[in-house]
């Protein structure tokens, strides 16, 4: 008798299990849509990770050109010794190009910049207390352009960096 109603009660349930069954390819089809969108989102995150790569290493070689030029007034005026250190500091990046320059302020105005010493001197009156400041600058760029061509998105980047210090 008791067999009789497990039967019976596997045969009250069995048009549940017949609706479980159509489920079976449910989890394939969510798994077939979703792997091309996570790919997708894989491929994008890791282009943008370069480019921001390449940016901070632009901007770390602009650094590396001030931190050589900055070191004393000899190092200063060597403009081509800046930007050998910027573009060894970057050579990661393919097309780095570096530009330095060196230039003058005066204490009390020191956004204002002079070409050369003597120019700053005659604006600064060191009787007010106020002195020649002497800074380097080294500007970098490169054009970076992605291993994937995404339509609607640029072909090429151009990344700047720019860093300035005070000589010592």
């Amino acid at each position: 008798m008791r067999n009789v109603a497990t039967i019976r009660g596997k045969r009250r349930y069995r048009w549940l299990s017949l609706l479980r069954r159509g489920e079976c390819g449910g989890a394939l089809v969510e798994l077939a849509l979703t792997v091309p969108m996570l790919g997708v989102l894989l491929v994008g995150a890791s282009e943008f990770a370069t480019l921001e790569y390449d940016s901070l290493e632009v901007t770390n070689a602009a650094r590396a050109g001030v931190a050589y030029g900055s070191q004393s007034s000899a190092t200063a005026a060597d403009t081509a010794g800046m930007k050998s250190a910027a573009t060894n500091d970057g050579s990661n990046v393919a097309g780095l190009h570096a530009t330095a320059t060196e230039f003058w302020s005066c204490s009390s105005a020191p956004s204002t910049q002079y070409s050369s010493a003597a120019a700053a001197a005659n604006v600064c009156s060191s009787s007010n207390g106020y002195h020649v400041l002497n800074y380097v600058q080294v500007n970098t760029t490169a054009t970076v352009t992605p291993s994937i061509a995404v339509p609607g998105l640029p072909t090429s980047y151009t990344l700047t960096g720019v860093a300035v210090m005070r000589v010592q």
